[in-house]
């Protein structure tokens, strides 16, 4: 299954177990449709549903969504531990070997709030992930996507368009018409915005024209989360 898409895998590991979709279904308690649309490409399972599939199956949710090595049964798994909890260096290749760095498949979608207290190490955690997007590999490989909220950045941005957002850059990286991911001390969520370099200072600027603050500035009190790559518009 190492050239296989999500979906293939999925429909490969049910087949394999001689289930209908409706059975996954129930497994993974979503609808048959759902099943349908992930066997598809439509979309990717969420993190709940991914890890109940993942736990039937024996597998982990890396395998599902990056393939690659796969345990051969359940019992390459410690005693009391969960697929996920397997200890992966038992299948690591012989020293020596070439590894190659293949960038994941699927990006994780995270709240505002998550947005802001963003780290590498929370990318591995499926806990809190709203949804999954199509791999950018203008996002890095610790990049994560944002659902936008508000009209403060029309007409290129509408509500609900997901946005990719690469966290390695610093913002003196950055010039006048970047678009950037922004958290300030005291505000409970991250924001989005164009920024502005004047000067040697920075501001950020709301692109619709009739948004009630216009220009903000960027004080010691503000962090750089991330610079936005890239858009993903689900029609």
């Amino acid at each position: 299954m190492e050239n296989q898409t999500v979906g293939q895998r999925i429909r490969a590991l049910r087949k394999e177990k001689k289930l209908t979709q409706a059975q996954l279904a129930k497994i993974a308690d979503v609808s048959a449709p759902a099943v349908t649309e992930w066997e598809k490409d439509g979309y990717l399972p969420k993190a709940a549903p991914l890890k109940a599939i993942a736990d039937h199956f024996g597998v982990t949710t890396d395998y599902i969504l990056y393939g690659g090595i796969r345990p051969k049964s359940q019992q390459q798994f410690q005693s009391g531990q969960s697929p996920d909890q397997w200890n992966s260096k038992a299948f690591l290749p012989p020293t020596g070997t070439e590894l190659i760095d293949m960038p994941p498949a699927s990006m994780p979608v995270i709240s505002w709030v998550q947005a802001g207290d963003w780290t590498p190490v929370m990318a591995s955690d499926l806990s809190n992930i709203i949804e999954w997007l199509p791999y950018d590999p203008r996002a890095g490989k610790n990049g994560f996507g944002l659902i936008v909220k508000g009209v403060s950045m029309e007409p290129m941005f509408k509500p609900d368009d997901r946005i990719y957002v690469n966290p390695t850059f610093q913002i003196d990286e950055l010039n006048t018409g970047d678009l950037v991911v922004m958290a300030c001390d005291g505000d409970c969520e991250a924001t989005f915005k164009e920024l502005v370099v004047e000067s040697g200072r920075y501001y950020l600027r709301a692109l619709n024209p009739n948004w009630h603050e216009k220009i903000m500035p960027v004080d010691h009190n503000c962090r750089l989360v991330g610079k936005v790559v890239g858009r993903y518009t689900i029609f």
